[in-house]
């Protein structure tokens, strides 16, 4: 159950429809008001989707080798993991090229890392090892909270084409 994005419509079955070039969720009183065909997939695209592969970890991903740690949500990468990374290298004497053959990486990956580009979940195991640093903590809750005095169900695409009309 989602909410529909061009009537607004809440907790309604809906579908992904081609709008022009958009694709939006739509509730089947407007896919059938509008005439608009649900979004088809490509029969090889679908069977691919469909098939787990073996390195997928048992996630259905495709392509994805192991299992992805950050998928359970208990644990997160720290933000200042690159800071801790170059830190401890440092502390260690080693250079960039000592700590990749430590770990059996390449030196683009340890250049990525400490410029803040979000490694492989088996890159930062292999850090952590390696190091012996921790750069997965606990997850927090977010801060940020968003306030919403106005109306609940917000802007719909419906509300921006007729401009408020109905």
């Amino acid at each position: 159950m989602a909410d529909c994005e061009l009537c607004g419509a809440m907790k309604v079955g809906t579908r992904s429809v081609m709008m022009g070039r958009a694709e939006v969720q739509a509730c089947k009183r407007c896919t059938d008001k509008m005439g608009l065909d649900e979004k088809k997939v490509a029969p090889g695209l679908a069977k691919a989707r469909t098939t787990p592969t073996s390195t997928s970890g048992g996630y259905g991903g495709i392509g994805r080798k192991g299992k992805d740690i950050m998928l359970r949500g208990e644990k997160e990468l720290a933000s200042d993991f690159s800071k801790r990374v170059a830190t401890a290298r440092t502390k260690r004497g080693w250079d960039k090229r000592e700590l990749a053959r430590k770990m059996a990486e390449k030196i683009n990956v340890i250049n990525n890392v400490e410029s803040g580009k979000r490694p492989t979940d088996a890159v930062i195991r292999k850090l952590e090892r390696a190091l012996d640093i921790t750069l997965m903590v606990e997850s927090s809750p977010d801060e940020n909270r968003h306030v919403n005095s106005g109306n609940p169900r917000g802007l719909t695409l419906g509300d921006f084409l007729l401009g408020g009309k109905e």
